[in-house]
């Protein structure tokens, strides 16, 4: 057996950590998988059942980034929100002593050189060696202050054999630093001409990219929006009875069985079931649908949705990490820590990235030493410490994995769930979707949808005397009949000898009356001429319903016809999928001719019906074959074999457990048009994710050269290691900004 453990772990900020961090949670013994996600700054391990957790937090102790078990519940997650933000207040100092110590050395030393007169007054006044000293003890507080997070945890990685940003930040400002003090307090051991200091390149650099970080803490805080959000559905106290009595409790001490009271304007607490009251609830944050639903007693509540207007009492029926709004939340969390297939390119370049940016930078060095103009050292520390910085691979880290959890918080917020991130790549591949009929095109239940009266009869009373007899009956055609009835507040009325006519239909008394209720051979053999309402019966027969007759007192009284209707929203559905260029099919279990006219009326493409569960499968299988990867979209417990077979299962979250577990995307209302928001949502994201990865590969494929010194000889052009720092630093704000743009996604259904 497995396990899965989803863990907390701090101090990784770029590619090469992640990639450091799963290559030694992946090689532990025990471990058949691990992800790591820079965003979330979480890692989900499959473990055998006899691995201790110790020996992962061991592991990760000892590759540098401390980690331990992540808790779901909402003390954790204000705890982590706690945590964010005390990093970010950190960053902000930090980020106003650095710019405070760093802004005197840029004035010392470039405002000497933007303006000759402001130089000729440092000298006269400072003195150039004084003014190098000072900017030495400004630079050393910036360096071993503020920016002594990059050397703690980069220069122990480089000693390690395993160089990753901060090693790039430790390596070029100590390079630029030590030349510096090397010219100030040795100037002599230097070539002539070489004796410069770069004290305000690596003050520069270190309060750019705290900048950076800080915009990027702030930015990726807003990335996990959707899940603070519904885990604030869940409010602090519920009202329970104990003793006979009604007491305000935290919801955390609501057990199974308590009976709950609710009044207008509050939060279910937990999951339950109403046993007394009436009201209307609005389920929104849950489902995306805005209209309040109707809660009467035996109807279900769902913890976090909000009581309208009626009272309700209702008893505890899932409580904790059971109910559905934290199933949710545990979803939304698993998708956002997925990998896609996409990010497996990225893996492969950072795996090399870095060394190879040593590598790089070390040529630069040695080109300019040898080949460059003079100062030759000079202009080689200068152009190497440029590419050590602006290779910084964090834009690439963060450009999947942030763009995942928005576009999953999102869909969330839109009443679709994708159950596994890498279903957000894999629905979009789709080339086709099959629907399930029953509860997914239709709603599922069979209603009177043709009731049509002949002459010398009343509509209500015919309703009246059939429903009445119909009540007897547990067939869904007969409880349609008493549901119609119901609608129009028809009362019953008793009958007598009561029978049924197997393979025909069913007959009673009432008063007197003779009611018999059948097919149109009961109608033959009880001598009922059908020729008058024959084109009606075809009608019906075209539509694939099948025609009932009702005869009172050997009269044909109405031709009534019973059927599961179509939801309004499913022709909008499938015109809009016509329009995103997929086929359409529909698979199931009714008769061809019921199919095929379901399948006229909204614009179906392909019909495979009269088929078992396992025909389901084998459905998929050809349908796969014909047209490439396949989406199914079902919502019973005889969907399961199906959705998992799909390419991707998409179930209707009005369905049963068994069809959402078996499941990739659930969709939390009935309404097909939320299949139409999932594709758009998962277009949405890997457009985004293309636009991050293509910024973050190709500003650094762009600038390494750039700050290696290619435009020198043709152009004369040099990126200043500064211009370095503050160009990485804003390559990743760049990236957890287009990602953020997925909040705002506009959805037309």
């Amino acid at each position: 057996m497995s396990k899965t453990l989803q863990l907390d772990i701090d101090g990784m900020s770029c590619a090469s950590c992640v990639g450091r961090v799963e290559k030694a949670l992946t090689e532990t013994p025990g471990v058949s998988r691990a992800t790591v996600n820079l965003a979330t700054e979480q890692a989900q391990v499959v473990t055998d059942d006899n691995t201790p957790v110790t020996s992962l937090l061991a592991t990760l102790d000892k590759v540098g980034y401390p980690g331990r078990v992540h808790d779901n519940g909402s003390d954790a997650e204000t705890s982590q929100q706690d945590k964010k933000a005390h990093e970010i207040t950190v960053l902000t100092r930090d980020f106003i002593i650095a710019a405070g110590l760093t802004l005197p050395v840029a004035i010392l030393e470039m405002g000497g050189h933007l303006i000759p007169a402001f130089h000729q007054w440092i000298m006269q006044n400072i003195g150039q060696s004084n003014s190098w000293t000072l900017q030495f003890v400004l630079t050393s507080l910036v360096l071993f202050g503020p920016g002594i997070r990059f050397l703690r945890l980069g220069i122990p990685a480089l000693l390690k054999g395993a160089p990753e940003m901060n090693s790039l930040v430790a390596l070029g400002t100590l390079s630029a630093w030590s030349f510096s003090v090397v010219a100030l307090f040795a100037g002599d051991l230097l070539p002539a001409g070489t004796r410069n200091v770069y004290f305000e390149a690596a003050a520069v650099i270190v309060t750019l990219i705290l900048l950076g970080r800080l915009l990027e803490a702030r930015a990726k805080g807003r990335t996990g929006d959707a899940i603070r959000k519904l885990v604030d559905l869940t409010p602090e106290t519920a009202h329970v009875e104990r003793d006979g009595k009604t007491v305000e409790i935290p919801v955390a001490e609501v057990q199974l069985g308590d009976v709950l009271h609710l009044r207008p304007g509050q939060r279910v607490a937990v999951d339950g079931e109403v046993i007394s009251g009436d009201s209307y609830i609005d389920e929104s944050m849950l489902t995306g649908e805005p209209i309040p639903v109707a809660k009467t007693v035996g109807d279900e509540v769902v913890g976090g949705s909000i009581n309208k207007n009626g009272q309700l009492t209702f008893r505890a029926t899932r409580i904790g990490q059971d109910t559905l709004l934290s199933r949710i939340v545990q979803m939304v969390q698993d998708a956002q820590s997925a990998k896609l297939p996409i990010q497996g390119v990225v893996d492969r370049v950072t795996a090399i990235f870095v060394p190879v940016v040593m590598v790089l930078a070390l040529v630069t060095f040695l080109v300019w030493l040898l080949f460059g103009p003079e100062p030759a050292l000079t202009f080689a520390l200068v152009n190497a410490v440029a590419v050590l910085i602006i290779a910084c691979p964090c834009a690439m880290g963060l450009a999947t994995p942030t763009s995942i959890m928005v576009g999953t918080g999102r869909a969330a917020e839109l009443g679709v769930l994708f159950r596994k991130g890498d279903a957000l790549q894999s629905l979009r591949d789709c080339q086709v979707i099959a629907l399930d009929k029953t509860g997914t095109l239709t709603e599922g239940k069979p209603v009177l949808s043709d009731f049509v009266v002949q002459d010398g009869f009343d509509h209500d009373d015919v309703l009246q005397l059939l429903a009445s007899v119909e009540q007897h009956s547990e067939h869904p055609i007969a409880q349609a009949i008493v549901a119609a009835a119901s609608e129009r507040s028809l009362p019953l009325l008793v009958t007598e000898q009561y029978r049924t006519v197997p393979g025909m239909g069913v007959s009673a008394s009432i008063k007197g009356t003779q009611i018999d209720i059948g097919a149109d051979r009961f109608a033959q053999e009880k001598s009922i001429a059908l020729t008058t309402v024959r084109d009606i019966s075809d009608e019906l027969a075209a539509t694939g319903k099948s025609p009932l007759y009702a005869i009172i007192n050997n009269k044909l009284a109405a031709v009534i016809a019973v059927a599961d209707t179509i939801k309004a929203s499913t022709p909008d559905a499938v015109a809009a999928f016509h329009a995103m260029g997929l086929k359409v099919a529909m698979i199931t279990g009714d008769n061809q001719r019921t199919a095929d006219a379901i399948a006229r009326q909204i614009g179906i493409d392909e019909v495979v019906a009269g088929v078992m569960p396992d025909g389901k499968v084998t459905a998929i299988q050809k349908l796969r074959e014909q047209y490439g990867a396949i989406a199914f979209v079902g919502d019973g417990i005889n969907d399961a074999p199906a959705l998992a077979e799909a390419n991707i299962g998409i179930a209707v979250g009005t369905g049963t457990d068994i069809a959402i577990e078996s499941s990739d995307v659930v969709l939390m209302s009935g309404d097909l048009n939320g299949v139409v928001n999932a594709l758009a949502v998962s277009h949405a994201t890997l457009r985004n994710i293309k636009q991050n990865l293509f910024w973050a590969f190709a500003y650094n494929a762009a600038l390494i050269p750039v700050a290696a010194g290619a435009l020198y000889p043709a152009a004369g052009v040099l990126l200043s290691p500064m211009l370095a720092a503050g160009a990485m630093a804003m390559s990743s704000v760049f990236v957890v900004t287009n990602a953020l743009r997925l909040r705002r996604l506009k959805l037309t259904h």
